[in-house]
């Protein structure tokens, strides 16, 4: 007879205890356990046939070629196209667009079969969202199921060429005996379809939920299955939706693709620069363009200032889009370096669209945009930014300067602020625009203030 016991599982890091605890001894989470039904089917001895080890140098390699999904930003994202037999995780939170994109993935190749197998939705509230987004193909099959035996089974009969799961948290399999969503079933259900994507070629896409702090629901070992993992950010209140790389395993972890949530479904942005500066007003004091790197992309974005003296006892400080800790050392650089008072002001910085930038070169653009909301004096608005700026106020270089310049020259700004560093490797080319190298912060004080 098989041996049943139970086992509570922490749902907020998996690990297995034989008891309940109100605290988890291993993240110290309060009242995350439940109790779930472990089976151990093994009987006796066994043998296991499998294949014999083989040296590096016998194992045949075929270079297999990329599959487009005919979205290029999903592509650029991807590393180039979809890998035969890979599992894609793709998480965000409700209502971002998860499953508008995947639909439309699912439909966009007229040669591909797909399998969209949904757990939260009936197939006619997927074609009505179908049908909303204007979107029609035969090669589209749709399963209402939540069960991962009958889920393959289905593949093996159909032997579609693209599978899709939303969401993975919904899934349950047969062989363990708790509820969906539990950390054993997501961790299951994970297994069994990376399993049968490896062995019979199908990419998977995963769609999958997010916790409040904003990571993937489920165990860390989610991540650690599957081949590539995908973020999808955004404000919902905002049009733009950013498609970030966070693991791949055959390509580039630092890409990121641009889409605009549209009424008829999501619409790529080919040109996200020309896009998210498009609405932009000049002449006004308390914006600077900086330039970015995303992946391979450089990005142009505007960064929005207020500074304002505060009327309360301790000043407010609020950054959208931007790292607080380090709006906090560039205020600290300014009343230390230049002299403005920013200990009795309330501070308030804004990156438009709804972008999150981490990249140091924005540093000099968000110094100048509180510069100009403090002093309240406009910056030329085809003047950008591209430095780092340090404790001492020195401006310091940053990486792939050639191609910020290049993105700022293309889009018809006529100065761009570097460091003095930057321009003695900058190679000598035919700009349009003027390229000014600055050493420090009076420097920068004297060229958009004069």
């Amino acid at each position: 007879m098989a041996k049943t016991k139970t086992a509570f599982v922490c749902q907020s890091c998996g690990a297995h205890y034989p008891k309940w605890y109100g605290k988890c001894p291993s993240c110290n989470e309060w009242n995350t356990f439940t109790e779930e039904v472990v089976e151990s089917n093994i009987q006796g001895k066994f043998v296991v046939a499998g294949e014999m080890p083989r040296k590096i140098s016998e194992v045949e390699y075929i270079h297999g070629s990329r599959k487009s999904l005919n979205n290029a930003e999903l592509d650029r994202v991807l590393g180039g196209g979809l890998v035969e037999g890979s599992v894609i995780l793709i998480g965000g939170e409700p209502g971002i667009g998860k499953s508008t994109l995947m639909l439309q993935v699912a439909v966009a190749h007229p040669s591909f079969t797909t399998l969209y197998v949904s757990g939260e939705e009936s197939s006619y509230q997927i074609k009505m969202r179908a049908e909303r987004i204007g979107i029609n193909n035969d090669n589209t099959y749709l399963l209402p199921e939540t069960d991962t035996q009958a889920i393959i089974s289905a593949c093996e009969k159909l032997k579609p060429n693209l599978l899709v799961i939303d969401s993975i948290q919904t899934m349950r399999t047969q062989r363990i005996e708790s509820s969906a969503g539990t950390i054993s079933q997501v961790r299951e259900c994970a297994s069994e379809l990376q399993h049968f994507s490896k062995k019979s070629g199908i990419p998977v896409f995963l769609i999958g939920h997010i916790t409040k702090d904003g990571s993937i629901a489920g165990p860390k070992v989610l991540e650690h299955i599957v081949d590539t993992v995908l973020q999808f950010e955004g404000d919902r209140h905002h049009g733009y939706r950013i498609l970030r790389t966070l693991k791949n395993r055959f390509g580039s972890a630092s890409e990121l693709g641009i889409f605009e949530m549209l009424g008829n479904g999501l619409r790529e942005v080919s040109n996200p620069s020309e896009v998210l500066l498009a609405d932009r007003t000049i002449d006004l004091p308390g914006t600077a363009i900086a330039t970015t790197i995303e992946g391979i992309r450089p990005l142009l974005l505007e960064i929005q200032a207020l500074v304002s003296p505060s009327p309360y006892g301790n000043p407010q400080r609020s950054a959208n889009g931007f790292d607080q800790r380090r709006l906090g050392m560039l205020l600290a650089v300014l009343e230390k370096r230049s002299g403005m008072r920013m200990g009795v002001n309330d501070v308030f910085l804004n990156v438009t669209g709804g972008i999150r930038v981490d990249d140091p070169a924005v540093d000099l653009a968000v110094i100048c945009a509180l510069a100009s909301s403090y002093h309240d004096m406009a910056i030329d608005a085809k003047t950008c930014f591209a430095a780092e700026v340090g404790l001492s106020g020195e401006i310091r270089p940053v990486n792939r300067i050639e191609q910020r310049i290049s993105e700022a020259d293309k889009l018809g700004f006529k100065t761009i602020l570097i460091s003095t560093s930057n321009s003695k490797t900058l190679q000598p080319k035919d700009y349009n625009i003027k390229v000014k190298p600055v050493g420090k912060l009076e420097d920068v004080w004297k060229i958009i203030f004069s």
